[in-house]
């Protein structure tokens, strides 16, 4: 199969189902920030591994957050197939049940019972993995924004319970974040309102 097949050249993709769009319609930008998620998710799987990001603890490792974010990639790619086919009918659009989100909240549950209580709201950062992970989600949040456009702007077909996925997800990765920074022993930084207390404002 070719990479190339010039079909876009004329600045119109092809949608499941067969609908022609332009490549500035909402669908293909819901399309497109799907991707970026799951391609900032690609380079935190590989952070995870990396000697910055070896957990501080024995026997702690990363082994149960590869294997979210593995699933999460896979079901990132059926939902973009369900957002390919939303105007109009088409066979190839994967199912994409409830219980899916269900499992991102019991994935919620899990990782925050191991992290410490937040007293104030914290900036992205910490080491690569961690950094990434903040990144994601606020690109996952993005997605979310496009979805409920594109929702609002008109669909064949429903994307709700995609829809609630993306705003569980958005959740499951600012705790992800906190996992990855924790268990290496890097210190979250509380956002110094104003300005006016401790500079560095690190807790953990």
């Amino acid at each position: 199969m070719k990479i190339y097949t010039k079909t876009g050249d004329d600045g119109e993709t092809g949608l499941l189902g067969g609908v022609r769009v332009s490549k500035s319609h909402l669908a293909i930008g819901a399309c497109g920030a799907l991707d970026e998620t799951n391609s900032i998710i690609g380079v935190v799987r590989s952070a995870l591994w990396t000697r910055e990001s070896q957990p501080l603890k024995e026997g702690i490792n990363f082994d149960d957050v590869d294997a979210v974010l593995s699933r999460i990639q896979n079901e990132l790619f059926d939902l973009g197939s369900r957002v390919a086919a939303c105007l109009g009918e088409s066979q190839r659009a994967t199912e994409f049940p409830e219980s899916r989100s269900k499992k991102l909240e019991q994935d919620i549950d899990l990782f925050q019972s191991e992290l410490p209580p937040l007293t104030a709201f914290i900036l992205p950062g910490g080491n690569t993995a961690g950094s990434s992970l903040h990144l994601a989600r606020a690109v996952c949040r993005r997605s979310e924004r496009d979805i409920v456009a594109l929702i609002e702007s008109g669909v064949q077909q429903p994307l709700d319970l995609e829809l609630i996925y993306l705003n569980r997800l958005g959740d499951l990765l600012f705790v992800l974040a906190r996992i990855a920074n924790v268990r290496t022993g890097f210190p979250e930084t509380q956002w110094n309102v104003g300005g006016e207390k401790n500079p560095s404002n690190k807790v953990g």
